[in-house]
């Protein structure tokens, strides 16, 4: 058995403005409903464990739908389980900041894995879904055989986690790179 965590394409939200927190929250926003950009070639490797697939679910954010379109799989079924770990809030003194977009992704999620959790899931809380979302992967590998999730970075990290934990081997650290797939198999 196999199940394969994909991480999805990029986002056609570009983040080349600076702005203040509240504004990337806004912005943040705005990249959650956004699509991704159709490349001329896929990894290899993605499009091969993809098409083995006989289950393949995403999240319910159109950047994991699209994804998996793009890759031309079939998808079973899209799963808000499957969503990608929340940032934090800022108090508003931190307004007068102006950072571009993936510069407040990067400080914002390491406040977040540091156990700051203003105004959105917590680390603890995002563990315990990731648990939810790997037993729902090993259910649809269990009866398909291979399973693949087109996710999120960092909730497919956690989700590598809780596989491993379950027995399932692959690589330590999922990829955060756009289009990559890490596999997990228990035979």
């Amino acid at each position: 058995m196999n199940i394969h965590l994909i991480r999805h394409g990029k986002s056609t939200l570009a983040d080349t403005k600076h702005m203040t927190q509240t504004e990337f929250k806004a912005w943040f926003e705005q990249y959650n409903t956004a699509g991704v950009k159709e490349e001329k070639r896929y990894p290899s490797l993605t499009v091969k464990q993809i098409s083995l697939a006989n289950a393949v679910l995403t999240s319910h954010l159109n950047r994991t739908i699209e994804s998996a379109e793009f890759l031309n799989a079939d998808v079973l079924i899209s799963d808000s389980l499957f969503r990608e770990v929340d940032i934090p809030s800022l108090p508003s003194a931190f307004d007068r900041i102006q950072l571009k977009a993936h510069v407040w992704a990067m400080i914002l999620r390491s406040l977040w894995f540091m156990g700051y959790s203003r105004e959105c899931e917590s680390l603890k809380e995002a563990k315990i879904r990731a648990k939810a979302a790997a037993q729902k992967l090993i259910s649809y590998a269990q009866e398909h055989e291979e399973a693949a999730l087109v996710g999120h970075g960092f909730f497919n990290r956690l989700i590598a986690k809780e596989l491993q934990a379950a027995g399932w081997q692959g690589k330590t650290r999922s990829s955060l790179r756009h289009w990559r797939c890490s596999t997990y198999s228990n035979y």
